[in-house]
Parts: structure tokens; C-alpha cells; sequence
């Protein structure tokens, strides 16, 4: 548990719950601000990813190691897609984040705090970390491509 004074208590799993709810939901925001839908695809000046390729790149991750491991959902990522595709529509883009934020809620809902502690189940480079040390990561990552999101649509959507 996390005690900070006049805070509620929040297990690990809860805390990490709601910073990516709230990363996703500040992603999808990103997507929608926009002012010209086709500069979502713009690479320009060594930028190497457009924001909707990272917006899939997210979406496939968080899909992958937390809701096809744990939640069962099925999901099977073509992670070269994720970084292959162009001008996927912005509503599609927005859609996609949508269901990875109510996938995010249930998965994290059926995760015990004995699952946070034992070794990832997965697949991942990170070998013998635990899942809460993992879904950290996951969470670090995801907050690191969202700030390039930011500043590519400041940058360049003009």
C-alpha cells in the first residue's frame, strides 16, 4: 500500500490504473487536437514516428502485456503495423484508444496483489522482473510517447 497523508490508500495495481486511464484519456485528447487530421501522420526534420503510429504503437502495447496476458482478450499485435500504417482515420485512432481504456479498467480489475508480485508471465526482455515492475514500465513508456505526441502536434500541426 502507499500512504501519502490526506490521500487515500491505493494499492500498487490501483495507482498504476489510474495514471493509465488517465495517460490514455490525455492521448486520446492529443489525437483529437489536432487542427488538420492528415498532420497526425506528418514526419518531418529526423522526427522518425508520426503520432499515429506511436497512438498504434501504445494501443498494441498495453493491448499486448497487460490485456492478452492477463485480461484473456484474444489480442494478437502485428507490432510492424504499428509503425507501417499511414493516414488510419483519427476517429479509428480515438475508437482504438476507447477500448484500450475499458480493457485497462477491466483487466486491471481481475489482477490480485499477488499477481503484482510474482514474475511477468510473458514473453519480454525485462527477464525476472516482476508485473508490477513490468506494468511500471509499461506506464513509464507510455507517458514518454505521449509527451512526443505533444510536442509533434505543437510542433508541426500549424
Amino acid at each position: 500500500m502507499i500512504e501519502i497523508p490526506g490521500h487515500t490508500k491505493y494499492m500498487i495495481k490501483d495507482t498504476l490504473k489510474k495514471l493509465i486511464v488517465r495517460d490514455l484519456e490525455k492521448l486520446k485528447q492529443e489525437i483529437e487536437a489536432y487542427q488538420n487530421e492528415e498532420k497526425i501522420w506528418y514526419i518531418e526534420k529526423g522526427i522518425l514516428n508520426s503520432a499515429g503510429n506511436l497512438c498504434l504503437h501504445l494501443v498494441g502495447n498495453l493491448n499486448t502485456y497487460i490485456g492478452a496476458e492477463f485480461g484473456k482478450t484474444g489480442y494478437v499485435r502485428n507490432r510492424e503495423d504499428e509503425f507501417a500504417l499511414r493516414d488510419v482515420p483519427r476517429a479509428e485512432l480515438v475508437y482504438k484508444v476507447e477500448k484500450t481504456i475499458v480493457m485497462i479498467e477491466n483487466t486491471f480489475d481481475m489482477i490480485t496483489e499477488e499477481q503484482m508480485n510474482e514474475k511477468y508471465p510473458g514473453d519480454r526482455p525485462l527477464d525476472g522482473a516482476s508485473t508490477e515492475y513490468f506494468f511500471v514500465h509499461l506506464a513509464i513508456h507510455l507517458g514518454y510517447h505521449l509527451g512526443q505526441i505533444n510536442y509533434h502536434r505543437r510542433l508541426l500541426d500549424n
